[in-house]
């Protein structure tokens, strides 16, 4: 059975589509398995959505509350004083009123990495250095080198994804101490902690609690890709009072809306269904990793998100497999040719629950078994350096 996608919305993205909007409208919107958005699988629980629907039309006729009262939800829950939390139209919108409010002369920000911390500042003006994160490094952030190149290319700010976003890679919380640490000086340093949360089971080594005390520490979180709905657009600054009050000034009013409002006060309070949600994507990560495995044509790097990085063979052509993939087994994932120090080769896979890794591994092997050789396609960029 073939899937009528149209897969040229795929090329020259900076960010794929989710496979509910490449299919919306069709019948078939249910059998595409989406191994391109990373989603929590497990939350929110199905009482909590009975719970929202009952309470929809209520919440859609008035306005949600202010940005300070919603973020003192979230304040007490992490021990925080609401001071410190800055609430947005998801982390994007934050990251995009970063860029505005301090007006960051020259941004460093590893790559390949979230195409908002490249894409967003080189469209507005922004000079950006790129360190490379290096394969035979099994991508891991390398802090020595890029205090160095931070420091020769005299930037002002500091961008990092930690666990990254495309290769899921964690950068040891004492290396970033330390480099929170020997940048000081700097205007601005953003720790962008989205995917933390899966991290690991029994530690999510945030560094919220450093940010409140430091004069240049800025970390942002995505509550929609924690509670599993991206689409509610929901998350939040720390940072120290005084930065958080001008974050706070700049964004316009009632950016957080009442749907997302109501969530996130319903999440925050089933705590032991959201940890039971954690702890299940990351063995789904886990069995993931364990399936892509079993390929030759597969190179699969650590991670600690809730996704995986993957190369394809050299002599493979990651579109043609992508398309295949998605055409004949209704099966989406995310090739990363269009991010910054990376190329088609690459692949992010999302966790998803047993069922729908086992026809991953199946389409992937079908596939696989039945391709020969294509020609292999260059960086968007090799060097760190752009600006």
């Amino acid at each position: 059975m073939g899937f009528s996608v149209d897969v040229s919305r795929l090329d020259n993205r900076c960010h794929t589509p989710s496979a509910a909007v490449l299919h919306r409208g069709s019948e078939r919107d249910a059998a595409l398995n989406d191994f391109c958005v990373p989603v929590n699988a497990y939350f929110p629980t199905p009482e909590m959505l009975r719970q929202l629907h009952a309470k929809l039309e209520h919440v859609l006729k008035y306005y949600p509350d202010e940005n300070r009262n919603i973020a003192e939800v979230v304040a007490e829950n992490f021990d925080l004083e609401p001071g410190n939390v800055v609430m947005g139209n998801g982390s994007t919108e934050l990251i995009a009123w970063i860029h505005r409010v301090w007006e960051m002369k020259r941004l460093m920000t590893p790559v390949p990495t979230f195409g908002r911390w490249t894409d967003y500042p080189l469209e507005n003006g922004t000079c950006v250095q790129f360190h490379q994160r290096r394969e035979d490094e099994l991508f891991q952030l390398n802090v020595d080198r890029l205090l160095a190149e931070t420091r020769a290319l005299g930037c002002t700010a500091v961008a990092i994804c930690n666990p990254n976003n495309p290769t899921g890679r964690l950068t040891d919380r004492n290396r970033l101490l330390e480099l929170l640490d020997r940048l000081a000086d700097l205007e601005l340093i953003v720790i962008d902690e989205s995917f933390l949360d899966f991290a690991g089971i029994d530690d999510v080594p945030t560094m919220i609690h450093e940010a409140v005390k430091r004069s240049n520490v800025i970390v942002l979180k995505s509550l929609g890709k924690n509670f599993g709905l991206h689409g509610m657009r929901a998350g939040y600054a720390v940072t120290n009072p005084h930065w958080a009050e001008k974050l706070r000034r700049a964004v316009p009013a009632w950016n957080v809306n009442a749907v997302a409002e109501l969530i996130i006060r319903s999440g925050f309070e089933q705590q032991d269904a959201y940890q039971a949600s954690r702890e299940a994507t990351i063995v789904d990560r886990n069995y993931l990793r364990f399936q892509l495995e079993q390929f030759d044509q597969l190179t699969v790097f650590p991670s600690e998100a809730n996704f995986v990085f993957v190369k394809l063979a050299e002599e493979l052509d990651g579109i043609q497999i992508r398309n295949r993939l998605l055409r004949e087994f209704g099966v989406l994932i995310r090739e990363c040719g269009s991010k910054f120090g990376s190329t088609s080769q690459y692949y992010r896979i999302a966790a998803r629950p047993k069922r729908d890794c086992d026809q991953l591994a199946a389409a992937f092997r079908k596939v696989l078994a039945t391709l020969n050789s294509n020609t292999r396609q260059e960086p968007r960029i090799s060097s760190h350096l752009l600006g």
